[in-house]
């Protein structure tokens, strides 16, 4: 028998606008940011996880808009949440990676590569692999940023990820 996989989501109110989480029964998959387009999220689940069914249901998303609304308070720096990540190999790598940049730290797309052992000129390979991240804030890609610390490319904008790494205390402002 094939696994019928259901898809569960939410739209929470946070700090930032209102953030759309999705979840498979194994983990959160999907944050959508304030400013990208619901239907586009909803699209991109359906291509990812063709799912027999999508359904709306915010108590199967409670821990984790609890530890994001944390997060946004600031306090909470770290999640633990279990996770249902979908993307390429490089792309998980290079998801891995940034989820080791801690909280308050920020890391170049270069860095990222070589962290990965690999050139300098994999950074755009890096960069669309980060701007490709499904899971915003909990994977935080916010935190990278291009050569030099310019703020670079964020799926939510640049005013909000530059919010986002002031309440870090990354960047000051």
């Amino acid at each position: 028998m094939v696994e019928q996989r259901i898809v569960s989501h939410a739209t929470i109110d946070s700090p930032i606008g209102q953030l759309w989480l999705a979840a498979t029964p194994k983990g959160l998959c999907c944050v959508g940011l304030p400013g990208q387009g619901r239907e586009e999220l909803a699209a991109w689940v359906g291509r990812r996880l063709r799912p027999a069914k999508i359904v709306q249901d915010a108590a199967a998303l409670d821990a984790a808009a609890a530890q994001l609304i944390e997060y946004l308070n600031q306090d909470r720096q770290v999640f633990d949440l279990p996770l249902d990540v979908y993307g390429t190999l490089f792309q998980q790598q290079v998801w891995a990676q940034v989820a080791l940049i801690p909280y308050g730290v920020t890391a170049t797309y270069g860095e990222v590569a070589r962290r990965l052992g690999r050139s300098l000129g994999a950074a755009r390979a890096v960069g669309a692999a980060v701007g490709a991240n499904p899971l915003p804030l909990v994977i935080p890609c916010h935190r990278v940023v291009g050569a030099g610390g310019a703020l670079t490319g964020y799926g939510g904008g640049l005013e909000i990820k530059a919010a986002l790494l002031r309440r870090e205390g990354a960047i000051e402002g």
